[in-house]
């Protein structure tokens, strides 16, 4: 009885023991490949072979895209909103016109301005031939210094007269250049902020108190992310740093633009803003990304796959048919690999499944 009752005992306890003795991220095959193999003395592993590769430490720190440039387009002088020729969601060029305001009132100002201008300019003229008579005949000492000063002054306020009206001329052709409202680069309408026959006043921000302007301009093509960090993790940022943008499937590389040295008041955190290209406009500003920062790295780093280090930092490697426990000091390490800087060399065969439950001289057998 007990000779036909062994097999089945020693069987349940394969079964209960492989569960336990294999990792979570072998599938039941493996699991019933290691009891096959438990029944011939033997525990099926797979290994890796140590290389030499590079090695990098990265941070990743999560925000919200933005565009890196926004404008609200805002006539410098009052008027009412006489068109707006784009929409929302429309791509326009440096240059290109997006709205005017009436110019009816301004036109007769210059009028106004430039006939004032001509008055000014004659009597300029008309003053300063009067200024060289009297110059000639001060040198032939023909008229007191009382009459000279005279004329020299009227001249000089003649001329200034002038020069004056010239200026007012000036300013209101300015006035009449700011009527009519360009894009100052490209970009998109990311939206309309006011309506034809709307009064506009530039000391209340172009539209009256909200301060948006005829439209806002945002541009698409270069994007930034502002991300929060620590304490410990500001030490290793800096200016110009590298990084690469990601949102979604979509990524872009990227660069350090601004680090705050000055924690916010409530989170004890730094602010961190990078820049990116986006000629594609892959990155949405409004979405969520993530940025990450390479901060340290290792050129031709013996490394192994993270699955092979075992708690209190020990690996298993095959040698001759049997499982050899290495403890191993560790470095650097990236999503998958671990840097070795002792315990290890180039070419060692080091487990990475089926290495749990493992113990010195344990029989193994690599699968492929």
């Amino acid at each position: 009885m007990l000779k036909h009752r062994l097999p089945a005992v020693l069987l349940a306890a394969v079964v209960v023991f492989v569960p336990a003795a294999c990792r979570k991220n072998e599938t039941p095959a493996a699991a019933e490949a290691a009891a096959a193999s438990l029944l011939q003395g033997t525990m099926p592993v797979k290994v890796e072979t140590v290389s030499r590769q590079r090695i990098s430490e990265k941070m990743t720190f999560t925000g919200v895209v933005e565009a890196a440039r926004k404008i609200n387009i805002t006539p410098e002088t009052s008027g009412k909103v006489a068109r707006i020729v784009v929409e929302e969601g429309q791509f326009v060029q440096k240059g290109q016109l997006l709205a005017e305001l009436d110019t009816a009132s301004i036109l007769l100002q210059l009028q106004q301005a430039e006939a004032a201008a001509a008055m000014a300019e004659a009597n300029a003229k008309n003053s300063a031939r009067n200024k060289e008579r009297m110059d000639r005949l001060m040198a032939e000492n023909a008229v007191s210094e009382t009459q000279f000063e005279q004329v020299k002054l009227a001249d000089e306020a003649a001329q200034a007269q002038a020069a004056q009206a010239r200026a007012a001329v000036a300013l209101i052709r300015r006035a009449l250049d700011q009527a009519v409202m360009t894009a100052p680069w490209n970009g998109v309408i990311a939206s309309r902020n006011a309506e034809v026959g709307d009064i506009l006043n530039p000391m209340m921000g172009g539209y009256g108190s909200s301060g948006s302007g005829v439209v806002t301009l945002v541009d698409y093509g270069r994007v930034k992310i502002i991300v929060e960090v620590t304490q410990d993790d500001i030490l290793r940022l800096a200016r110009g740093q590298k990084a690469v943008v990601r949102s979604g499937s979509a990524e872009a590389a990227g660069m350090v633009s601004v680090v705050n040295l000055a924690a916010d008041p409530l989170s004890k955190k730094f602010r961190v803003e990078i820049l990116a290209d986006n000629p594609g406009l892959v990155l949405r500003p409004g979405t969520f990304g993530s940025v990450t920062f390479e901060v340290n790295s290792h050129e031709n780093a013996l490394a192994v796959h993270q699955k092979a280090v075992l708690s209190d930092s020990y690996v298993f490697t095959a040698e001759n048919g049997k499982a050899v426990k290495r403890p191993v000091t560790l470095g650097l390490k990236n999503t998958t690999m671990i840097e070795v800087i002792d315990g290890l060399k180039e070419g060692d065969q080091v487990i990475v499944e089926g290495n749990f439950g493992l113990v010195e001289g344990t029989p193994v057998e690599i699968k492929r």
